[in-house]
């Protein structure tokens, strides 16, 4: 067969679905040299910078998001399901695509029935411990369903297969040993020797919260000189965070940052970290096996970074700490008493390989692949996961 495998992906919104979705096209293009991978997308979300940030074509559609933000709007939603659904199917068809993919996220939903409609195969990956909106309607369109954690196929149709294949990694995420690049990964970010290390990390766009309360205790730990913190604002608190550092005297031990471009050497570097529990996050800290005190955004739907959390917390490899909760002195207290025990960081570095937890998540991304890889009717040169 002399046509290339062509493969189309949805997702959009977030990192959390953005960055799989990326692993998941670097995979097929490693298994099968020449495949034709692109995305669908929306103009305001973050694939419009990341996706072709990475080399892959993004095509836009017309839809709005599954969430109960739209108020009145909801009832216009299938219109722009149908409307969104016919912009997919074109695309697929331009593409010459034999298989189509879900990651979740609003683009999602359409991609999955722009393929019902062109008569393609699909399937779709659920990133987190609860199914979103989008891929729970998705589900009903497709019996393929792949899952990141095992408690994400509960909630979605009797009718689907869930299987669970992890959470698809980025290539140095997936490599990543902490132990091994450690040192120089210290070294690339100016950690004094002898400090440990505390990374906040608010996600894609940043949280209002996990930047106030780390800006707190930059203050509260600005004479301590065994104690470092990086924190990620996101772009647009990222002034005011440094503004106020510099007036409390936080800079001694605190710098802000917008992004983190080298997430990987963050990481290699960090004793411990504060976050979000985004699905990406959580499946990344269990597979580098990095301790966290995870804060779940409490507005997602379902709850579904609580879930995300409990993943690590039941197998001691993380601390919930709600976010009103979250404070200079919860962190303080929560954080602190954790730097202060290296067994205790110790153990819960180790906890998420002790239970198998993390291993999945860095051969999720050729796992996958392979799935959409047969559903193409296709071979990979490399042998089967």
């Amino acid at each position: 067969m002399n046509t290339p495998l062509s493969v189309v992906i949805g997702a959009g919104g977030t990192g959390g679905h953005i960055y799989p979705g990326l692993a998941l096209a670097d995979a097929l293009r490693r298994l099968v040299p020449g495949a034709v991978v692109s995305f669908v997308g929306t103009e305001r979300g973050l694939e419009t910078r990341l996706i072709p940030g990475a080399g892959y074509r993004l095509h836009t559609v017309d839809m709005i998001p599954f969430d109960r933000s739209l108020g009145a709007k909801r009832f216009t939603l299938p219109a722009a399901l149908l409307k969104s659904a016919g912009q997919c199917r074109a695309v697929l068809r331009e593409q010459g695509a034999q298989v189509a993919v879900g990651m979740g996220g609003y683009p999602s939903a359409p991609v999955i029935l722009g393929a019902r409609l062109a008569g393609l195969p699909s399937l779709i990956h659920e990133s987190n411990a609860v199914p979103g909106r989008a891929n729970a309607f998705a589900a009903r369109l497709t019996p393929h369903v792949a899952l990141a954690f095992a408690a994400g196929g509960e909630r979605l149709p009797a009718a689907s297969r869930p299987e669970l294949v992890g959470m698809p990694l980025t290539g140095p995420l997936a490599a990543l040993d902490r132990q091994a690049e450690r040192a120089e990964a210290r070294r690339a970010l100016g950690v004094p020797a002898g400090a440990r290390l505390l990374l906040v990390n608010g996600g894609s766009l940043g949280a209002a919260r996990l930047t106030e309360a780390a800006v707190g205790l930059a203050e509260r730990w600005r004479e301590r000189t065994d104690v470092r913190l990086l924190i990620k604002t996101g772009p647009d608190a990222l002034d005011a965070a440094r503004a106020r550092l510099r007036a409390t005297g936080g800079d001694r031990v605190a710098e802000a940052v917008a992004y983190l471009d080298r997430i990987d050497r963050t990481y290699a570097a960090a004793d411990l970290v504060v976050c979000r529990a985004g699905s990406a996050t959580v499946a990344e800290l269990a597979a580098i096996g990095l301790p966290a005190v995870l804060v779940p955004y409490p507005h997602a739907p379902g709850d579904h970074q609580t879930h995300n959390a409990r993943t690590l917390t039941e197998i001691g490899a993380g601390l919930l700490l709600r976010d009103q909760d979250t404070t200079a002195g919860s962190l303080d207290a929560v954080a602190g008493s954790l730097l202060d025990d290296p067994h205790r960081l110790r153990a819960m570095a180790g906890a998420a390989a002790a239970a198998g937890v993390g291993t999945h998540h860095r051969d999720a991304a050729d796992r996958l692949a392979q799935k959409v890889i047969r559903l193409a009717g296709r071979t990979s040169l490399v042998p089967s996961c």
